[in-house]
């Protein structure tokens, strides 16, 4: 069995964010001894911006929003999601 590094201690999820971006997990968790868990009341972390828009896009977004019956806020982060998740799998094709 490979000895296991140790798991470092972080200042911040953002620093420890990023030395999971960076470091292979196996060289730190024995992952055959993992079990399945589940977090049914686990909320993701939400943080709060301000965004200025125009007015016209505002209710472009409220009329789309209406037509889906979801608030125009989820619709926003749908949006902002998809396209998220299509710019980093074309740049991960490129």
């Amino acid at each position: 069995m490979k000895k296991l590094k140790p798991i470092p201690q972080f200042k911040n999820e953002d620093a420890e964010r990023k030395f999971w971006a960076a470091h292979d997990s196996t060289d730190y968790v024995d992952w055959s001894k993992a079990k399945r868990v589940r977090f049914p009341n686990l909320k993701p972390s939400l943080r709060t911006i301000s965004i200025r828009l125009p007015e016209h896009l505002i209710g472009d977004l409220k009329a789309l929003a209406n037509k889906r019956d979801i608030p125009y806020q989820a619709l926003l982060k749908q949006f902002l999601a998809e396209r998220v998740e299509r710019e980093w799998r074309q740049n991960a094709a490129a």
